[in-house]
């Protein structure tokens, strides 16, 4: 990336309590100083940001995405340039961080991350498809949460009051006490399952969550995709086998089920899912890995 090019960045200034302006503003200082046009594609909302970014992408006034902030900011990117040649720079300013600590980049530093950019090196990544009810696709690189995780995140976002991590806690604390295993009818490769779970994941990358590794062995460029079902287990078994996740000793017990294939189909009911820790779509949802969508620098 020597030559001069036209960075379109992205900057989430909320993320990370904050840290994502912070470095966003001194990644953006240094790609200038290293000679680089900067065009702001940042938005008042993430909806915003992706028309802005999409008109850039259409119109070719950018050659690279750069975005600045969490999961939530690289799930963003990912839907900019999935199934283009524009390649996507991260410079990881979150609180969670996992697809970019997954890719072996850079975390909360500006100026490391910057350099993996303007190197130049690039890496092909799979990515996940899904297309929406008014036939548009929508991207997910890492994993989509489908269960007791996706109940309690939708839990916690009608929720104002607490803000954090705490209010995320006191969702888990108040799902616990009413949650059900949830009937599933998970479809993979046109085979059909049916079962009672606790949790569904389909997962292009290991982790989410900050930290937690849920399909250990998922990899981003082996064109498959890996669907986790923790089946029917009590309460008290939930609690202690998700503790297990983030060293991804969970896949050893014998209520988890690891299955691959290439096009997933999930079908419950009331369930909305979270992709890449971002409100996604309502089940029942159809998804495809899609080999090679995603040009990340690196």
């Amino acid at each position: 990336m020597s030559e001069r090019l036209r960075v379109g960045l992205v900057i989430n200034p909320t993320a990370g309590k904050n840290t994502g302006a912070r470095i966003g503003r001194e990644a953006a200082s240094l790609l200038a100083a290293a000679g680089h046009d900067i065009v702001d594609l940042s938005a008042m909302d993430g909806a915003h940001a992706l028309e802005r970014g999409r008109a850039a992408i259409r119109d070719a006034s950018v050659d690279v995405v750069v975005v600045a902030g969490g999961d939530g900011m690289v799930h963003l990117g990912v839907n900019l340039v999935a199934g283009t040649d524009v390649p996507l720079g991260i410079i990881a300013a979150g609180t969670g961080n996992d697809n970019a600590r997954e890719l072996g980049l850079p975390v909360r530093d500006a100026a490391k991350a910057v350099e993996r950019i303007t190197r130049g090196a690039t890496r092909r990544i799979d990515a996940a498809r899904v297309i929406d009810p008014h036939g548009d696709p929508r991207w997910f690189v890492g994993v989509l949460a489908a269960g007791f995780d996706a109940v309690v995140n939708e839990r916690a976002n009608g929720w104002r009051w607490p803000k954090g991590q705490m209010r995320y806690n006191l969702a888990i604390a108040r799902e616990l006490g009413v949650f059900k295993p949830i009937p599933y009818v998970v479809e993979i490769d046109g085979t059909r399952h049916e079962t009672k779970a606790m949790l569904v994941a389909v997962a292009n990358g290991p982790a989410y969550g900050g930290g937690m590794k849920v399909v250990p062995e998922a990899s981003y460029d082996d064109g498959m995709l890996d669907v986790l079902i923790l089946h029917e287990v009590s309460i008290p078994t939930l609690l202690r086998v998700f503790p297990k996740v983030f060293k991804g000793e969970h896949v050893s017990h014998p209520a988890v089920e690891i299955l691959r294939g290439r096009r997933v189909r999930l079908e419950a009911k009331g369930i909305v899912s979270y992709a890449d820790g971002e409100r996604f779509e309502p089940l029942p949802l159809d998804c495809e890995v899609v080999p090679g969508a995603v040009t990340v620098l690196t």
